[in-house]
């Protein structure tokens, strides 16, 4: 029996003197549980609906599963379910030309918002009047939303490793939960390694098959290699088909929506896998079967290289085959396409793929914009297509979780077309305030307005929303008054940091701070206490140490959300310029701190003429130093809180 070939990662179990051994080591099975992309052992599933929009509206009409169905865009067709499939219609017919090879067609158009209306609907006479109405997709997304909130259900609330790939995709790890289930259905692989050393080999499994049900199985690169009995490997892809299995059926019961998946050791292969056998199937790719699925594709096939990179590949090796491209060594490659391409194209081809599954793929910008045909000439219809992207965006918002301060957009932009030039105006986004629909309408409006009374801007072809700048949401904040709170009422009110940037001291001289010593604002704040209570993050309890402008600087390097906007903010007490709300409102706490502390010293702060210093510059205020009699001065000594600007 030949081995497998070194240009594929093999898995079947090493042979020598008739005994095999698990080529898996205790460490490897270690990394099963941490999502590492190195192991051998990962499983990744890649869930795909079937003819999604087709689906969506199936199960929205009700119609037959067997009932030729498309959707329907102006005159094209964007799905065509299975059924109709089978007559030879495709997305490049038209309308006309689909129901000529099938008369039995549903040709559904898609909802669309009509020109003065603030929602999306179904219209009969959507397809005729393309300069009046706007497709809409929501249907879909919100269907969309349910499809991902169903499968995250059927899995472990601390394993849900799921990436929303597009619409109607998404990809899954499993190998923290196919760990779970390994250490549960064999014991022995609980007990420690021989000699405590990680390196060592796990034992076999003790079956001779697996029940791999009704799943495509690609076939092994060494047809006579299905007769030896399973690895780890192959245990683990088949307890992650049991999961994707329940996870369509769950699918398809909750929901009446079909879709194929594909299981494999990394996302590449997985996706591949999906789209082999359509429509309601699932496909698993053993580790020992990936040179046979790989060798008769055409790379064409793979992401990446289905556009300008792969033209470039086939142009330059005269192929688009897969085995043809195993013998190009990786010098070649790396001389003809560079180091970094050739390298990835090298292990691509050979089924090697280490990226992760990323939880959530965050948006950037979003975009509503419609093209008239034919062009409008007025203010009024300007404003009806304004209302209607406003909705339009909002309702995505709605998806990012703008309603829960999850995320929000910080500026909003407007396109306009018109005889071949384009103008554009932004706008921030004020905040303090839940972020509405109508704020969106209102600003979209107000650049408008600037558009038009500087240029002549009628017929408009083409007009655009966006909104962009998104950041997370607001979390831990606290008010001044917390600060306030002495003992332990303060407790309740954790900060999420280890420093609060609040603590007028800290823009103090270090010789003030020790004359101050705890006679001053601090008596307002709890102190530390030797507790030994923690909270979740092992951290004590305790409020309000070492309160220094940094530890707000981390904040925001950890990623710990704000919800603020682009606009400056200035202090009318010391002009400084603020970048947010939030950084705003933390700068008037401080004033008010320093106040608190002055009036404890005796002095008032307007007097003292003391204003708050940038981290990183020179206090220019600080308190004269005496000089000797006869100086420049003439002998005249600086007043208390007063300083002497010095020139040239």
């Amino acid at each position: 029996m030949s081995s497998p070939s070194p240009a594929f990662q093999g898995s079947s179990p090493i042979h020598g003197s008739g005994r095999r051994e698990s080529q898996f080591t205790y460490r490897q099975l270690a990394l099963l549980a941490s999502y590492s992309t190195s192991s051998p052992l990962r499983v990744i599933a890649h869930i795909d609906l079937d003819a999604f929009y087709a689906q969506c509206e199936m199960v929205r009409l009700g119609v037959d599963e067997e009932q030729p169905l498309a959707v329907q865009q102006w005159q094209g067709l964007i799905a065509v379910n299975y059924p109709a499939r089978a007559f030879g219609i495709g997305r490049h017919c038209t309308v006309t030309e689909a129901k000529k090879l099938c008369p039995n067609l549903i040709a559904q158009h898609v909802a669309t918002w009509k020109e003065g209306e603030e929602t999306w609907a179904y219209h009969d006479d959507a397809a005729s009047h393309i300069g009046t109405h706007k497709v809409s997709l929501d249907p879909y997304r919100l269907q969309s939303r349910k499809i991902l909130a169903l499968i995250k259900q059927c899995l472990p609330v601390d394993m849900q490793k799921v990436e929303k790939a597009s619409i109607d995709e998404v990809f899954i790890d499993l190998s923290a939960q196919v760990h779970s289930i390994l250490l549960q259905r064999f014991p022995e692989l609980t007990s420690p390694p021989p000699y405590n050393n990680p390196t060592e080999k796990l034992p076999l499994p003790l079956i001779t098959a697996l029940d791999w049900q009704v799943d495509v199985l690609v076939d092994l690169d060494d047809a006579d290699a299905e007769v030896d009995d399973p690895d780890w490997d192959d245990v683990a892809i088949s307890i992650g088909s049991e999961i994707v299995r329940d996870i369509r059926a769950e699918i398809r019961r909750a929901l009446h929506y079909t879709c194929s998946a594909g299981i494999a050791g990394n996302k590449m292969l997985s996706k591949l896998g999906s789209g082999h056998r359509k429509p309601n199937q699932q496909t698993v790719i053993r580790n020992r079967a990936v040179q046979r699925f790989l060798s008769d594709m055409k790379f064409t096939k793979i992401r990446n290289l289905g556009g300008k990179l792969g033209d470039q590949v086939k142009s330059t090796f005269n192929t688009e085959s897969i085995k043809d491209m195993l013998a190009v060594s990786t010098e070649q490659l790396k001389l003809k396409l560079g180091d970094e391409t050739g390298v990835w194209l090298h292990d691509t081809l050979r089924g090697v793929d280490l990226s992760e599954v990323t939880s959530r793929t965050q948006i950037k910008s979003m975009l509503s914009a419609k093209s008239f045909q034919p062009s409008i000439n007025t203010m009024e219809q300007a404003v009806k297509w304004l209302r209607i992207f406003s909705a339009d965006i909002f309702s995505r918002l709605v998806e990012e979780g703008v309603l829960e301060h999850k995320r929000r957009p910080k500026t909003i932009h407007l396109h306009h077309r018109s005889a071949g030039q384009t103008r554009s105006r932004s706008s921030s986004i004020p905040q303090g305030k839940p972020l509405e629909e109508a704020i969106l309408f209102d600003l979209a409006k107000q650049m408008m307005t600037q558009i038009v009374s500087e240029a002549r801007v009628w017929p408009c072809a083409n007009l655009s929303l966006s909104v962009g700048g998104f950041e997370e949401g607001i979390t831990g904040n606290m008010r001044i008054g917390t600060f306030l709170i002495k003992g332990d009422e303060a407790r309740p009110s954790k900060v999420t940091s280890r420093e609060s940037p609040l603590d007028p001291s800290s823009h103090e001289p270090q010789e003030k701070k020790r004359r101050l010593g705890s006679s001053g604002i601090q008596r307002f704040f709890p102190k530390r206490e030797p507790s030994t209570a923690e909270d979740g993050d092992g951290r004590t309890d305790a409020m309000l140490s070492d309160h220094t402008r940094q530890s707000m600087e981390h904040r925001v390097s950890e990623s710990y959300s704000r919800q603020v906007s682009i606009t400056d903010y200035m202090c009318s007490r010391c002009n400084a310029g603020l970048e947010s709300a939030e950084a705003f409102q933390s700068h008037n706490d401080w004033h008010f701190a320093k106040d608190l502390q002055d009036e404890e010293r005796g002095k008032s702060t307007f007097a003292s003429g003391r204003l708050p210093v940038p981290r990183g510059q020179k206090n220019t205020t600080s308190l004269p130093r005496k000089k000797a009699s006869g100086g420049v001065d003439g002998g005249k000594k600086a007043e208390q809180g007063q300083s002497k600007l010095k020139f040239g």
